[in-house]
């Protein structure tokens, strides 16, 4: 159509995001982020080892069903795909966790599932022996790093002005990815070969929000075990980072990896779920791990303040 998403979605679109979150990005809060090594290895195992892992072992289980199997085979896409920018940085700031670890495991993840992610996608879904790796690299890398990179060197010369007019980074990066979302959702449904049945479209919602449930608590369960060092607003950016998935990154990768693939409009269609899922999971629990993050750190405070002697 006249939007061209071929080349606006492809090059254009995704550039501009990743270039948009290159100057919103403070350079200081995520040198100061970098120290919480232990933090970056558990979300970062998380979400590009466990994750995929277990949905492997999953859908195992969900190959025996009648549910379609290109839907199975894009939820295993939705485990390979690394963290987002936007929506995991935005939900942590909402509740006043660790926002400059969001920040840092967001970006960082992306950097990460430039080279994992396809690498896991062939490996758990497999594609023709002539992928062309060098093609797949170098378009992630331009229309990924390179304006993420940009983005920074313009901040660094425009930062008092960035400042001091608060331009709306996140409405800039959301109206595109709305587009994105548009364009992928036209193609995916104006395809006449698409074979959607209502069952397992259904099923595969059920199944989404399941799995986004039960890797968020286990995700709680693991970050404050006893002997965990993570702080309480630690453990909001673990939530989050860890069990969030990128659009963003997702749908481009996927066009380029299986480009001309047969059922590449139903295996997009898990992914395509699966953000609008996680953003409104995430609204609808920040006032709970909010009230929960409080009363921990008042807690933790009491526990650490020395007791008066006692008067005899």
């Amino acid at each position: 159509g006249p939007l061209k998403p071929e080349i606006t979605i492809t090059y254009i679109a995704v550039s501009a995001i990743f270039f948009n979150s290159g100057l919103s990005l403070k350079t200081e809060e995520l040198t100061s982020a970098l120290m919480h090594v232990k933090l970056h290895l558990f979300v970062q195992i998380f979400t590009l080892v466990f994750f995929p892992t277990a949905i492997w072992v999953f859908l195992q289980l969900l190959s025996i069903t009648p549910i379609n199997e290109w839907l199975l085979k894009g939820l295993q896409t939705v485990g390979c795909m690394p963290p987002p920018v936007s929506s995991a940085v935005i939900l942590t700031k909402a509740v006043g966790g660790n926002e400059a670890a969001a920040i840092f495991n967001s970006a960082f993840g992306s950097f990460l599932g430039i080279v994992i992610t396809p690498l896991l996608l062939l490996l758990f879904l497999g594609s023709s022996s002539s992928v062309p790796f060098t093609s797949i690299f170098s378009q992630l890398f331009m229309t990924v790093v390179v304006p993420l990179i940009i983005g920074q060197i313009v901040r660094r010369y425009i930062k008092d002005w960035l400042e001091r007019k608060k331009p709306p980074f996140g409405a800039i990066s959301s109206c595109v990815l709305l587009m994105i979302i548009y364009t992928t959702f036209c193609d995916t449904f104006a395809n006449p070969n698409i074979d959607l049945d209502k069952f397992s479209l259904i099923i595969i919602v059920f199944i989404i929000f399941s799995v986004q449930m039960s890797f968020m608590f286990l995700t709680f369960l693991f970050s404050t075990r006893n002997n965990s060092t993570f702080t309480p607003a630690d453990t909001v950016a673990i939530i989050f980072c860890s069990t969030h998935k990128s659009l963003t990154l997702g749908i481009p990768m996927l066009k380029i990896v299986f480009a001309g693939y047969e059922h590449l409009s139903l295996i997009s269609v898990p992914l395509l779920i699966y953000h609008p899922a996680q953003i409104l999971l995430g609204s609808l629990l920040v006032p709970t791990i909010k009230s929960w993050m409080v009363s921990r750190q008042k807690a933790l405070k009491l526990t650490r303040q020395p007791k008066a002697p006692v008067k005899v």
